[in-house]
Order: structure tokens, then sequence, then C-alpha cells
């Protein structure tokens, strides 16, 4: 085919993020680790916000969301691309990913993979999430954790069984682990009663007892400078409450600089370049 002949470059990568006004260095540190690690593969970086997209862009940071980076890969000739949905649930910022790449397959002649977002594997999630409470957890052992996970608005989609057994496996693996969403199944504001009944079940009462509000959020950008201290303060309404110290190297609480998550990502992606038959 006359059409092929210009697909004459090897193997790329396109980190798909969601993106973040405040904290979008923290992607591109990401994009840094993920070309330091396959460095004979170019690697490109989308956002799926438009919000985002338009707001860096008054700053003058230029950025392309999904569609129109795999057009300026597919332009300059690759033969195969893989997308990374760099996201932690497989729920509708995968949803939306899978079905961009379905629909360019159809008229690009590039083979074109995609791969798991961070907790898909029943195997690597439930190792990852006992890393992640024995490590915050090693400052103080009777110390109640508040998982705050963000959630999806819908309750058809099938990724939502990624974060039920996040949160059932948390509260499972310590009694004075708790959960709960901002915007997803059992949100915070409809359920802080309960949340309140089960801290001071566990508490007996003690005003000084310790609560962490740990937030499940790649990035510490808007929802952890708004929500996330607005639930830490309600929350110390009747306990010592705060947010989790961070153990990288920002300050504030994580998951895409833990070296832990990276490795999760990398290896989605060694997967996929193997799938592609290539090493």
């Amino acid at each position: 085919m006359k059409r092929y002949r210009h697909y004459n470059r090897g193997t790329a990568i396109i980190l798909s993020c969601f993106g973040s006004v405040i904290e979008q260095e923290k992607y591109l540190e990401f994009e840094k680790f993920i070309v330091d690690s396959f460095p004979q593969t170019p690697v490109f970086t989308a956002f799926s916000s438009k919000m985002v997209i338009k707001e860096l862009a008054k700053k003058g940071e230029v950025y392309k969301n999904l569609p129109q980076v795999m057009a300026d890969v597919d332009m300059e000739g690759y033969k195969r691309y893989i997308v990374v949905s760099v996201n932690i649930f497989p729920t509708d910022e995968h949803e939306v990913l899978t079905r961009m790449v379905k629909g360019f397959k159809n008229f690009s002649l590039a083979n074109i993979r995609y791969t798991n977002p961070l907790l898909h594997k029943t195997k690597e999630t439930s190792n990852y999430l006992n890393f992640l409470d024995a490590k915050i957890r090693e400052k103080d052992e009777d110390v109640i954790n508040l998982y705050i996970i963000h959630g999806v608005p819908v309750l058809n989609l099938g990724g939502l069984e990624a974060v039920n057994y996040t949160a059932n496996f948390l509260k499972m693996i310590n009694e004075k682990n708790l959960a709960c969403s901002l915007e997803g199944e059992f949100p915070f504001f409809a359920i802080k009663d309960a949340i309140k009944r089960d801290i001071l079940k566990l508490t007996g009462g003690d005003r000084n007892a310790k609560v962490q509000i740990v937030p499940m959020l790649l990035v510490s950008g808007n929802h952890y400078d708004k929500d996330m201290k607005e639930i830490c303060e309600e929350v110390g309404e009747y306990c010592d409450a705060s947010i989790v110290d961070s153990f990288t190297q920002d300050k504030k609480f994580n998951l895409i600089e833990q070296e832990e998550v990276r490795e999760i990502f990398r290896e989605n992606i060694a997967v996929e370049i193997k799938k592609l038959g290539l090493e």
C-alpha cells in the first residue's frame, strides 16, 4: 500500500494524563522518568482535561489532547505506538482513552496499543495497597487512615469494581482503615455522619486520637488544596486530624512521585512493548 510507505519510523510512547493547572510539573517529571526508562523510544505527552489545557494556554504553556498527539505521532510516521493510561482506575478517563484509540485505529495504519491504568490487576493492586498502608503507618501503627478516592459520578461503569476492590481491601487489611470518595460511590459529603460514627467507635471518643486523611490522587492539585483540607477540618472537629505526611520529594502527599507507582506504569509499558514483538 502506498499509504504505508509513510510509516517509516519505529515505536513511540504517548502518555495520556489528566493534567493539572497547579501541579503540571509532576506530570512532566513523570514524563522524564519514562524517557529515562525507555531511552530508545520517543515519548510524547497528552492531557485530557480541556479546562487544564485552556487555563495553561493563558500562561503561554501549550499542551495538546490525546487525539491531537496521536495525529502528530501518526503524521511523523511511527509504525507502532503505545498509549499509556496515566490514571488510577479503569473508570471514565480510561474508558474515554480506549474509545479514542479504537476510533483512531479505524483510519490509521499504525499498530496502536494502550496500557492498563495503575490499579487494574488484582495482584499488583493488592501488593501496592499493602505497601502503601504499611508505609504511612511507619510513624504510628495505631493511627486511623481515612482514604479518600476521587470516584466517578455515575454507577454504571465496569471500572467501578476496581474502586470497590481498593476501598474494601484497605478496610479489610486493617480495622483502622476507612474509605470514602469525593464525588463517587459513598461520597464524604453524604456519609460524613457515618464516618464520624465509625471514627468515634474506633477512638472511644478520644479527642486526641489521630486520624490521617489519605488523598488517593495522582497529583496534589486543586482537590488536595481545597477538598482534602476541607475534609480534614471537618474531621478535626472531633479528633486530631491531619493530611498524611508525604514520603516523596513533594511535601504534599501524591501517588505519581512514588517509586512503586512509577514502576507499575513502567511495567505496563514494557508489557505492551513485548506484545508488539519487541524487547
